[in-house]
């Protein structure tokens, strides 16, 4: 052993003082984090997973005893595995596909407007409600904004006025930068490799 090259104990050493240290700061930054508040939470991007992590969080929730609804604009037309899942736990979550399909699908402005309308009054009386829901997922309420379904500044007066310890979470491409602005946290999902540009078709326990 060179003079140039610790020993096994003196990187055990340095390791040990690192990983104090490092206990030291995010203790004190835990202790200074102390309030609780109902969050806006934002998942937008062109990347896989939106949904996913939404409902993920719908799970946790779950878990903990809490109230969620799950409301989704466009998806409703395709029967989905997380549906069945949910559907399993009536005491806790409803899960209320209210989309008839992408725009491309329906290819119908009026009627894609009417349902987002549905959607988006079955979302704001949840989330206004201070009793009954701990969680609320507006699953890809971005693209009927983003088509302007919905008038933007609605959603953002509904948001500002929840209750303070209502959660209310956003997904879907395109989140109009108002509702970034507005949000606690936001996530952006990033397209790093995809199956279907390779040929590969959207597959059952994957994609739904």
């Amino acid at each position: 052993m060179t003079a140039l090259q610790p020993d096994e104990a003196e990187l055990n050493a340095r390791h040990n003082a690192k990983m104090a240290r490092i206990k030291a700061a995010r203790e004190k930054m835990m202790a200074e984090r102390q309030l609780e508040k109902g969050l806006v939470i934002v998942h937008t991007g062109a990347g896989k997973g939106k949904t996913t992590a939404a409902l993920g969080m719908a799970i946790r929730g779950i878990g903990h005893g809490h109230r969620v609804s799950v409301i989704q604009f466009v998806k409703g037309a395709l029967q989905t595995g997380e549906k069945l899942v949910f559907d399993a736990f009536p005491d806790n979550v409803e899960f209320r596909p209210m989309g008839e399909g992408f725009t491309w699908d329906t290819q119908d402005r009026a009627r894609d407007i009417a349902v987002a309308r549905q959607a988006w009054e079955a979302c704001k009386a949840r989330i206004l409600d201070a009793e009954d829901w701990d969680m609320v997922v507006c699953d890809e309420l971005n693209i009927v904004l983003r088509y302007d379904y919905l008038p933007l500044q609605e959603v953002l007066e509904v948001l500002r006025a929840k209750p303070a310890r209502k959660h209310v979470v956003i997904t879907g491409r395109n989140a109009p930068q108002e509702l970034i602005e507005l949000a606690d946290l936001v996530t952006e999902m990033t397209v790093v490799k995809h199956p279907f540009r390779s040929g590969v078709k959207a597959q059952a326990g994957i994609e739904f």
